[in-house]
């Protein structure tokens, strides 16, 4: 669906070319796998035992492109301020889901790990924590970087 709209969005605006279709699908797919591997990496080097699978992470990465589209969406009906108001809101509203489904699954293996029973888990704890906040701060810029050209 964001090709598509990519593509109406670059019609309306007279700078469409066939190109973007297969360049704005392309370009949101290698996000994707990049993401889902650097997820994949920082659990494993802060060694979580979570049973997050590769298709959970590739679910919650999915979720931003809803808020791509409703605010490619905004930005065609209502201009810039449109977009923006309509990427501040589904950023914010991503950024809370991802740190509650993901804290949920991250950080509960912290009482399996046994809180406070040294420093290396404090600070272990404290990696992991990061990681979900880094995943959640990570959703709203690539919402824009896949999404600020569409609109101007």
């Amino acid at each position: 669906a964001l090709p598509i709209l990519a593509g109406m969005a670059l019609g309306i605006q007279q700078r469409f070319s066939p190109e973007v279709l297969g360049l704005c699908a392309s370009t949101a797919l290698v996000w994707v796998i990049i993401e889902v591997f650097a997820l994949l990496l920082s659990l494993y080097l802060v060694t979580v035992q979570s049973d997050l699978t590769t298709f959970d992470l590739l679910a919650y990465s999915g979720y931003k492109y809803v808020g791509m589209i409703l605010s490619v969406l905004s930005g065609l009906m209502f201009g810039t301020d449109g977009y923006y108001v309509a990427l501040a809101w589904t950023s914010c509203a991503l950024m809370y889901f991802t740190v509650r489904s993901l804290r949920m699954k991250i950080l509960s293996t912290m009482t399996a790990d046994g809180i406070g029973t040294g420093g290396s888990h404090n600070t272990r704890n404290r990696l992991r924590m990061y990681i979900t906040l880094a995943a959640a701060a990570f959703q709203p810029l690539i919402i824009y970087w896949l999404t600020a050209h569409l609109v101007r």
